[in-house]
């Protein structure tokens, strides 16, 4: 025998299957038995279910009220015979084509993938403009990522403008204001200077050329910690691309400014003697190598061949390590990228060197800030970056 508290029990005897029902509630006991004919449980074992159970069992199905038996019910007397399982019918897979142009009706059967209709290996290939005028300064427009692989034509002006403020500060102090590789070099070499010679006659001056060094690698790492606010805004955000490159403007326009209050020349004829000496002309470099610090870490977070749009020792290394350096049959966005970079650098210094012959470097500075705005309304227009389902990406 089988019985559980507020539930079934069952066993099968005799007469048929005896089913119990019990109840216990509030201290009192309520029971009662039902047996079945042996003829209505035919198949059936024994079973217990409690009130909780999801699943019916047989005894439970015995008990609820059969249906009218039929012409075709089997007799009392007849051995029980299992029901089948209904056979499962299963789609046939769809043919493919087959024969001699297997090959090509396959190809046109499947779904084409979105770059073989459409490819972004080069600027010629990347460097279309989405232009909405309606939807251009909406939130969602301004808070959706760009696509790195349509940013061509903006970091390749980032490029541009490192060899055109560098060409400034070079031709005017012989500092870089965007590679602080040298920088930092220099000011290696004037702490070595302090331990050179014998005690009593060693330079221990701090020349003007290792403090206009110093000056634009400090200012430089604070321009660059500016990038964090973009960490938080979205690094590849349109409203953080147009307001960092603003901000970029605004501190070669500083530049400029001081530049051009400070009354000293803008090319030095030797190194020892350089042309800007001032206070003002310190703040000068202060400010263009902030903006330049500031355009690397925007660059970098893009994250594309362009690297930082400052440095072009990695691009020149990681150009010649590309093993399809010499595939002159293809576009190869690794390579035509990097040579992108390099060749946009090189035009830079030298429009920043004409300028400067011509109208000075405070005038140069001024053509510089007028580019960077250019650049900073250009990054409104950029391809946003499409997701899986076609969407943009927001941040």
């Amino acid at each position: 025998m089988c019985a559980l508290a507020n539930g079934w029990g069952g066993w099968v005897g005799k007469h048929g299957v005896e089913i119990e029902w019990r109840c216990e509630r509030a201290g009192g006991r309520l029971s009662a038995t039902k047996v079945l004919p042996r003829r209505s449980c035919r198949g059936l074992h024994h079973v217990a279910t409690t009130q909780n159970s999801s699943v019916l069992s047989p005894v439970h199905r015995a008990l609820s009220p059969s249906p009218p038996p039929s012409a075709h019910a089997p007799s009392h007397n007849a051995p029980f015979i299992p029901r089948s399982k209904p056979a499962m019918t299963t789609q046939q897979p769809e043919k493919l084509p087959t024969g001699p142009g297997y090959a090509e009706q396959k190809a046109e059967a499947l779904p084409q993938p979105v770059s073989s209709k459409e490819s972004h290996n080069t600027i010629v290939d990347t460097a279309r403009l989405w232009t909405s005028p309606r939807t251009v300064f909406t939130t969602r427009h301004l808070m959706t990522d760009v696509d790195p692989l349509q940013s061509t034509f903006p970091l390749a002006a980032y490029c541009f403008m490192t060899g055109f403020i560098d060409s400034v500060s070079f031709t005017a102090i012989f500092v870089w204001c965007g590679f602080q590789t040298g920088n930092s070099v220099q000011l290696a070499l004037a702490l070595a200077r302090l331990f050179s010679g014998p005690p009593g006659q060693r330079d221990t001056s701090f020349h003007l050329a290792d403090q206009q060094a110093l000056t634009s690698v400090l200012t430089f790492i604070a321009g660059a910690s500016l990038g964090r606010i973009g960490d938080r805004m979205g690094s590849k955000t349109r409203a953080w691309l147009f307001l960092g490159t603003m901000i970029q403007a605004l501190f070669t326009m500083a530049a400029a400014l001081t530049a051009w209050t400070s009354g000293q020349g803008s090319i030095a004829e030797v190194r020892g003697d350089p042309a800007w000496s001032n206070a003002l002309t310190f703040v000068a470099i202060a400010f263009m190598s902030a903006s330049l610090g500031l355009q690397g870490i925007m660059g970098k977070r893009v994250n594309t061949q362009f690297a930082t749009t400052i440095v072009l020792t990695t691009v020149w290394c990681e150009l010649m390590a590309d093993p399809k350096l010499l595939n002159f049959r293809q576009r190869v966005v690794t390579r035509d990228h990097k040579l992108i970079a390099i060749v946009a650098l090189f035009l830079g210094g030298f429009v920043g060197r004409a300028i400067i012959d011509a109208s000075g470097a405070a005038a140069t500075l001024g053509v510089g800030t007028g580019m960077r705005v250019v650049i900073a309304i250009w990054w409104l227009f950029v391809p946003g970056k499409q997701s899986k389902s076609g969407k943009p990406v927001s941040a």
